[in-house]
């Protein structure tokens, strides 16, 4: 399968905006956007040309795909997938991708970047409902409960997220977790106003739709 294996730093200075692909290093103030934010490549520090509209359809897009950590080939299939669901495609498509098991592991705190979640998923890590789920792209629902799995519990990795010291985690509304236990609860499907990930999915949908 295809990786991106260059700086993620690149892809940040590409869309212009912190996608949070280091997790707490992005908070620092070395960060590659804060330091340099400018296109990388050699000619990054010239003169920006307005983007056509098209460029701003495709950066929008590009911004989301990378946000989230998938492949063109896989987050068109999701487009394609809220496009046929009923409601609005733009924050259809927003919320299949916040629904991802990967993506709900970074947002319970059990990873700091969407990558690492992916990973530590793929690895067996993670059970949905009392099953082992090993599927990044699984899609959880209303009431499903994601919990470490008892063999994972005594790794170093998920030790630190339990006691006094673990680190505070900005659960959005659809979620919730005890921050004693390393187990968390889908309380309801994510609004687009529960996803703060500046993105004009409007400009996603006109893109695909030509």
């Amino acid at each position: 399968m295809a990786r991106y294996t260059d700086s993620v730093c690149r892809l940040c200075r590409r869309e212009g905006t912190k996608l949070f692909l280091k997790g707490e290093k992005c908070f620092s103030a070395k960060c590659a956007v804060s330091k340099r934010p400018t296109p990388p490549g050699q000619h990054g520090q010239a003169r920006q040309r307005k983007p056509s509209e098209y460029g701003l359809q495709l950066r929008e897009k590009q911004k989301a795909r990378r946000a989230y950590g998938l492949l063109e080939g896989q987050f068109y299939r999701t487009y394609e997938r809220a496009s046929n669901m009923k409601g609005v495609t733009g924050e259809n498509l927003l919320s299949l991708l916040e629904r991802r098991l990967d993506n709900v592991v970074y947002r319970l705190g059990f990873a700091q970047t969407r990558r690492e979640a992916r990973q530590l998923t793929t690895h067996g890590h993670f059970t949905v409902n009392g099953q082992r789920v090993d599927i990044p792209s699984y899609l959880v629902k209303t009431g499903d409960v994601i919990e470490v799995r008892e063999k994972s519990r005594a790794s170093v990795k998920f030790k630190r997220l339990l006691g006094e010291d673990a680190p505070v985690v900005n659960l959005p509304k659809w979620l919730t977790r005890d921050k004693n236990t390393l187990q968390g609860t889908v309380a309801a499907m994510p609004a687009r106003d529960d996803i703060d990930f500046p993105v004009e999915e409007h400009l996603i949908v006109e893109l695909y739709s030509k």
